[in-house]
């Protein structure tokens, strides 16, 4: 039969079916974890084996080192990981892959759970409509479990026949018998394979498929396997390269340890592949390239046979099935111990590679930061600094940074309330006075255009998969930065009304000054307060927020006592009655202040706390 433009296209469709299920089921198990697995990543690196540990489970428990190294990436880039930590949680990520190897080897090929993927997709469709939103999650997970097995089994009908196709079998085969050099081919095949399709798990399965039909020896598979592990460096490298130079490392640290890894591999390859023979026959599984050397012998001795072995239908001589029939049984044992040498020779080279590397993490550190070098630290002030324009992390991460940014963002709006109060005591005409209101100006401009930004990053990781808490808090923090705004046009509106003072030829006296100075006091205390509980949104202290609802008070308070006593001084002519309409301007702006901060802290007291308790 030959291989046509719609088998190949199928195949595409079928590892593209294989790696939508493994989205699915990594998005429905983050989905189900909510905030657990948020906090569980946040907190996780007391020491480098504790941290390797993480890695590994958050690998094996979402199917995928691509996802976990990215969310690390993302830790980083949000100053939540520092570098050292972040390198011990990805050397155990790229041990957890090996979970998905197993899956795929014990259930891949022992049992026939593509035969039960349709039963549990009904299962899980059911889970869809329940009204808690955990369930549903479960059954995502479901849907994409089965989808995965689906896909695999369909890259299995669909993968090329060598058989049938002479042509692309002599092709490789004039690359399958060059010693050394056949191991350097087909470790960068697996490399590039792995860049294009991002998923060294998906890399596996089709490796898996291909020796299990004896189509290429144990040694290539390897070798296959080998370069897969550094082509999966490249999710995590394209999620950093618009992040700062920290989320740059971590990818620089993920890339140079399977690059490492490779070469101490490679250097050994013949040595290494010869333990792992060993260590799978001595474990009872039988010879891994025992398939390898039945396929070829068949070949020789019944080539009729060989021509129909992995046809999908009968052949229509009986004689012809009952052979094929015949050596099946053969053909599948020795398919099962060739897939569980292989998984043994991934698993171990992690494992060696990791005993090795973590002892040099911190050498790792200072590697990679020689090779990606701090830039001299400019007045950036006025960039984010934890969300970028490009690549989202995972939905449920994206949070994180965007809490981070949002603190940074008030706590740069709270210095142009500094910036108010010192406009309030320049000279009118004075240079002072042009400069620091063309700061005031600059920064309400940039103000505006982050919270453009900051809103735009929280809405498309709404389009994510979020849970319903998360989704509570998102809400939450829209509301929290157009407060934090509205905080910025007030501080900006001082220095209109002065520009207008200015413009009008009133002047302040002393008094004046003094009250003024005393609400400015009022609400930049209030200001603190604000970006107190905004630093740890997850867990606002209750007594920060009780001390938010008492310096309203008090700035209310103090705006209702000066109110009153502007018109007893105007009638005691202490000032112009002009001078205190600018001043009471000056007082009703302030006071909107501290409407907008307490605003953003029953944003925090309402939705967050509420989101935090659902999570819970």
């Amino acid at each position: 039969m030959e291989y046509s433009i719609l088998d190949f296209f199928c195949l595409l469709g079928a590892v593209g079916l294989f790696l939508y299920g493994m989205k699915v089921m990594s998005e429905g198990l983050q989905k189900a974890a909510g905030d657990r697995l948020r906090n569980i990543l946040g907190a996780m690196t007391r020491n480098r084996f504790s941290g390797t540990l993480t890695g590994f489970s958050i690998t094996a428990l979402i199917q995928s080192s691509s996802a976990s190294t990215v969310m690390v990436v993302s830790f980083v880039n949000a100053g939540l990981m520092t570098l050292a930590q972040s390198m011990a949680v990805i050397m155990g990520a790229n041990v957890g892959t090996t979970f998905t190897a197993w899956v795929l080897t014990l259930f891949g090929f022992k049992v026939e759970i593509s035969l039960y993927a349709i039963p549990l997709i009904a299962i899980a469709v059911i889970m869809l409509y329940s009204n808690k939103s955990r369930t549903k999650s479960l059954g995502e997970f479901l849907i994409g479990f089965s989808l995965l097995f689906l896909g695999l089994d369909m890259i299995s009908n669909y993968v090329p026949d060598l058989q049938s196709n002479p042509e692309m079998f002599a092709f490789l085969q004039k690359y399958a018998a060059l010693g050394f050099k056949s191991v350097l081919i087909f470790f960068i095949v697996g490399c590039v394979v792995t860049m294009i399709i991002q998923s060294s798990a998906a890399t596996f399965a089709i490796t898996l498929i291909m020796f299990s039909r004896g189509w290429v020896d144990f040694n290539l598979a390897c070798a296959i396997v080998l370069g897969s592990a550094v082509g999966t460096t490249i999710t995590p490298i394209l999620a950093s390269m618009s992040g700062n130079a920290a989320a740059k490392r971590t990818a620089m640290g993920h890339l140079l340890f399977n690059i490492i890894g490779s070469v101490w591999c490679l250097a050994l390859f013949y040595q290494f592949t010869d333990l792992i023979l060993w260590i799978t026959e001595r474990i009872g599984t039988g010879n891994p390239n025992g398939l390898y050397d039945f396929i070829t012998n068949l070949q020789q001795t019944d080539p009729e046979v060989y021509n129909h072995l992995f046809d999908s239908k009968p052949t229509g001589t009986e004689d012809l099935d009952l052979r094929i029939s015949a050596v099946k049984p053969a053909i599948a044992q020795l398919q099962f111990y060739s897939s569980i040498g292989l998984c043994v020779f991934y698993t171990s080279y992690k494992l060696v590679n990791l005993g090795i590397m973590i002892w040099f993490t911190n050498v790792y550190v200072k590697v990679v930061e020689w090779i990606i070098p701090s830039k001299k630290k400019e007045d950036d002030e006025f960039q984010l600094n934890y969300i970028t324009g490009g690549i989202l992390s995972t939905a449920e991460l994206s949070i994180t940074q965007a809490e981070k940014e949002i603190a940074v963002y008030a706590e740069r709006v709270s210095r142009m309330l500094d910036m108010a109060k010192e406009l309030v005591h320049s000279k009118d005409g004075s240079d002072e006075f042009t400069k620091l209101y063309s700061r005031l100006e600059k920064y309400e401009d940039i103000s505006d255009r982050m919270e453009i930004e900051i809103a735009d990053y929280l809405k498309r990781s709404s389009e994510g998969r979020l849970s319903n808490a998360s989704k509570r808090k998102l809400t939450a923090m829209l509301r929290i930065i157009s407060e934090v705004e509205s905080i910025a046009d007030c501080c900006l509106g001082v220095g209109k009304i002065l520009q207008r003072k200015q413009q009008s030829g009133v002047k302040f006296n002393e008094e004046i000054y003094d009250n003024i100075d005393l609400m400015f006091d009022d609400v930049k205390l209030a200001m603190d307060n604000m970006l107190l509980i905004l630093k740890h949104l997850e867990s606002p202290s209750e007594a920060e927020i009780m001390a938010s609802y008492n310096a309203e008070r008090e700035i209310n308070n103090r705006r209702n006592s000066q109110r009153n006593a502007n018109i007893e001084n105007i009638n005691a002519q202490h000032y112009e009655y002009q001078a205190g309409i600018y001043y009471m301007d000056i007082i009703s702006d302030l006071e909107k202040t501290g409407d907008y901060i307490i605003n953003v802290v029953d944003a925090v007291r309402d939705q967050i706390r509420h989101a935090s308790a659902m999570s819970r």
